[in-house]
């Protein structure tokens, strides 16, 4: 994000507030007047693959796109509501927002469940978040959230991916630990391992993060996340943009000269060592969580901006904060070799800003991922909606979807889920209406395991309460992990529901009246197809 020339010192205490919890990241350029004109210019390329097959006399049609909205944790942003609720509170308050996420159509969920060097999940390594028990002692809830929250996402067909936060050890001063040891949880790593810890930047609102240049550290790190790998059905690991910090100027400097010092190439300047050093994390993670399990994803949501065409003339048509320097995150690098299986840049910016023009830096993005065998997914502004010049008017965020489909891209992932619900302007409603009318299949991924179903067999559909009810079962001794439920609609059949494999009858909760057919198709567990059924009818 484009950072002002000077701090401003008038910030709302909210704003304040937001970019101290998550950076800059993810509040993006709150100060900056936009531009009203937002022209949609830029070569054209295919929209998202669709699903092919007959049913019946009729070709099948299904999107093929993730969409997806992010669920913070940190400062209970979205969830919990606060600190310290009763257990049935926090389920039932996260239940609701599954059942938001599968009325706006989404198919996956972005859970922040290692905010800063906690946890969501009874961990070995971190201590129980703050921002779910209330306290810093490290003591158990009593129960298992990340048991719970991956088992419903899956019973209502929703990806569950894990979003960590690596190297932010704690929340900055005054109002979290900030720099200060003693108010850590007992268990708390950088408590044990001081020299893991570099707090950053000065005064009281530094915080401590895992320097990124100790081997330790590192370790210890990828081994905290890839727990949650190993015990939890997670279907993906999922960074944000946190790296190095973004820089606070002032005479703020990052201390890591004492890992600098042992870098085993001393012809490493600082920076060539410092992006090094996260790419080794970045690939170390790549290639651990593929032997853990294969199917599992891996993916991060970098900073919009890579570098500016200024600055290398590989980068994009942009003139704002480049990640590459500021916080060490070559993303370039990482979609070039393959490290990452989907890439979701927070592209946080309306069409037609000066600065950075979403109309060219999606471009920019879609040519980079080509070839490579990553998903490109973007990461949407939900969050900005509302605010003056081109982000008050109703319809950007949905402008900027049909501008991705014109540029193949595989998905969205909308920050944050407050937003969502919040449904400023009607946005939200109107892109939905317009790009998540009915529901999509997750793409498939070229690298991952793939063992499509037999073809599944319809066996009889009826009418009832919750709409039509179609009887299926799987086909030979194939093992589906999921469903998909085709309805004709005039000259094709459109998909109207999918669900879990084990959930019996399969529902379209929204028949029209008359006679209807239907036909069924099962997935893996990497979303590729089965055929499709026969077809079954019901009468009106």
């Amino acid at each position: 994000m484009f950072r002002p020339p000077v701090r401003l010192l008038s910030v709302a205490v909210a704003v304040l507030l937001a970019v101290s919890a998550l950076g800059f990241g993810l509040i993006r350029a709150a100060t900056y007047d936009e531009p009203t004109d937002a022209p949609l210019a830029g070569q054209q390329a295919e929209p998202a693959a669709e699903s092919t097959g007959i049913c019946g006399a009729v070709p099948a049609r299904a999107a093929r796109e993730l969409r997806g909205m992010w669920l913070t944790t940190v400062w209970n942003i979205d969830w919990p509501s606060k600190k310290g609720l009763p257990e049935a509170q926090v389920r039932a308050e996260y239940l609701a927002w599954l059942d938001l996420a599968v009325a706006q159509r989404h198919n996956a969920i972005f859970v922040h469940v290692r905010p800063s060097g906690d946890a969501f999940w009874p961990s070995a390594y971190a201590p129980w978040s703050e921002w779910l028990t209330g306290k810093r002692d490290g003591q158990s809830p009593g129960w298992d959230p990340m048991a719970f929250m991956v088992a419903e996402a899956h019973a209502r067909n929703l990806e569950f991916h894990a979003w960590f936060n690596p190297y932010r050890g704690t929340q900055p001063g005054p109002s979290g630990p900030g720099a200060d040891f003693a108010k850590l949880a007992p268990s708390h790593p950088l408590r044990q391992h001081r020299d893991w810890a570099i707090a950053y930047p000065d005064g009281e609102r530094a915080r401590l993060y895992f320097d990124p240049g100790n081997p330790a550290a590192r370790t210890f790190v990828e081994d905290a996340m890839l727990e949650a790998v190993q015990r939890y059905d997670v279907d993906g690991v999922h960074f944000d943009d946190f790296f190095y910090p973004y820089p606070e100027g002032g005479g703020n400097v990052f201390r890591d000269d004492a890992s600098f010092a042992q870098r085993a190439d001393k012809s490493q300047t600082r920076g060539q060592w410092r992006r090094q050093n996260v790419n080794t994390m970045v690939q170390e993670m790549s290639v651990r969580i593929k032997q853990l399990k294969p199917w599992v994803k891996f993916g991060i949501s970098p900073f919009g901006i890579w570098r500016n065409r200024g600055s290398d003339k590989a980068g994009s048509d942009s003139r704002g904060l480049e990640s590459y320097d500021a916080i060490y995150a070559d993303t370039r690098t990482w979609v070039r070799e393959g490290w990452l299986d989907y890439v979701v840049p927070q592209l946080y910016w309306t069409i037609g800003f000066d600065k950075a023009d979403y109309a060219k830096l999606l471009p920019w993005w879609s040519a980079l991922v080509k070839g490579t065998g990553v998903h490109l997914y973007i990461g949407q502004a939900d969050y900005r909606v509302g605010e003056s010049g081109a982000w008050s008017e109703p319809d950007q965020v949905d402008r900027q979807l049909t501008l991705n489909d014109k540029y193949g891209v595989q998905g969205s992932v909308h920050f944050s889920a407050k937003q969502v619900r919040a449904d400023r302007l009607g946005a939200v409603t109107r892109y939905r209406d317009h790009h998540y009318a009915l529901p999509a299949l997750l793409p498939t991924m070229a690298k991952l395991p793939a063992q499509p179903p037999a073809t599944p067999v319809a066996t009889a559909a009826g009418r009832s309460d919750a709409g039509v009810t179609v009887q299926w079962q799987a086909g030979g001794d194939s093992k589906p992990v999921t469903w998909a439920l085709y309805r004709v609609d005039g000259p094709t059949a459109n998909l109207v529901a999918t669900g879990r494999a084990g959930s019996q009858p399969v529902v379209d909760p929204t028949p029209p009246a008359g006679a209807l057919t239907y036909c069924l198709s099962a997935l893996d567990r990497s979303g590729n197809e089965s055929a499709l059924s026969g077809p079954v009818t019901v009468s009106s």
